[in-house]
């Protein structure tokens, strides 16, 4: 399979109203947004996208319409289809093939979690048949299932279970196992890095391709990182992702995920607050975000588009 995860991939955001219902007039304003920053490759219904928060009804509605939106587009849509329900995510991956998505990506259930290697092949077997025409992408980010398997294991296992396995998406800092990854069966996998705040050390290590939430509202600083690394300036790299560091740190103090949808709806892109469990900021808290944003200079970061 040629590599489909290559370069900046934005992971998106979910855009509701301010009753927390989907919003799918707003998809496609936030597609175009992607665009101009030159993000043509977009995550959709993953974490950033609050998925384990969307009834799977309303997933296949956003898949439908972004897939809509981005139709004759230079736009690539990656559909997120994991859950706690394996059945539910072997249907929404057969959606995903049927509506046209080029890949499809899913989680491991993390609430009765596989308990070893062969238990999340078996799983991601389940689901990956849904599509058996579109690559498929484990979803690993420990963090937040809980789950912490071997994936050099998993790779070698699950080569000949699941025919369409592309790669692994993945979410963490064990750079000793990303390295494993990237050359697992002589680097037949993508294993695109998910941790934003370290994508410099995962560049240095062989990574072609990162998929991250931030892409989405701070695109120039990430493509001046990446420029300055191909040229081999490391200084600026090292700037750039020093920006990105203080940048989400920033964002995790008032709850990470609810700031990064205030701080995108100042950019001007409708994507509304985020649905409970997770909270959004209050208007007090909004403020503070406001200043310490200012602080740290990040809308003047943002001016130039250009690495």
């Amino acid at each position: 399979m040629s590599k489909l995860l290559d370069g900046l991939v934005v992971a998106a955001h979910t855009p509701f109203h301010p009753d927390c219902t989907v919003n799918l007039t707003a998809v496609e304003p936030l597609a175009a947004w992607y665009h101009r920053q030159g993000l043509t490759t977009i995550f959709i219904n993953g974490s950033t996208g609050e998925s384990h928060s969307l009834s799977a009804h309303e997933r296949r509605q956003l898949a439908q319409r972004w897939l809509e939106v981005a139709r004759g587009t230079p736009l690539t849509i990656v559909v997120h289809v994991g859950g706690n329900s394996v059945e539910d995510a072997r249907a929404l991956a057969a959606h995903a093939q049927q509506i046209g998505a080029a890949a499809i990506s899913a989680l491991a259930p993390s609430y009765f979690k596989p308990q070893d290697v062969a238990g999340l092949v078996q799983t991601c077997a389940r689901i990956a048949g849904g599509a058996p025409d579109l690559p498929f992408y484990y979803y690993d980010i420990p963090v937040l299932t809980g789950i912490d398997l071997s994936l050099p294991e998993f790779l070698d296992a699950a080569t000949e279970t699941i025919p369409n396995l592309a790669g692994i998406k993945f979410t963490s800092p064990d750079l000793m196992t990303f390295q494993l990854c990237l050359r697992a069966q002589g680097g037949r996998f993508e294993v695109p890095y998910g941790c934003d705040e370290c994508l410099l050390a995962a560049l240095a290590l062989g990574a072609t391709g990162a998929v991250g939430s931030s892409y989405g509202f701070a695109a120039p600083v990430y493509q001046r990182l990446w420029a300055a690394f191909q040229r081999g300036d490391l200084a600026a790299a090292r700037e750039a992702q020093f920006q990105s560091v203080t940048l989400i740190r920033t964002l995790a103090r008032f709850g990470y995920l609810g700031a990064a949808k205030t701080l995108v709806s100042w950019l001007g892109i409708p994507v509304g607050p985020a649905r409970l469990p997770v909270s959004t900021p209050s208007p007090e808290a909004q403020r503070a975000l406001r200043t310490a944003l200012d602080e740290l200079g990040f809308f003047s970061w943002r001016e130039s588009l250009s690495p």
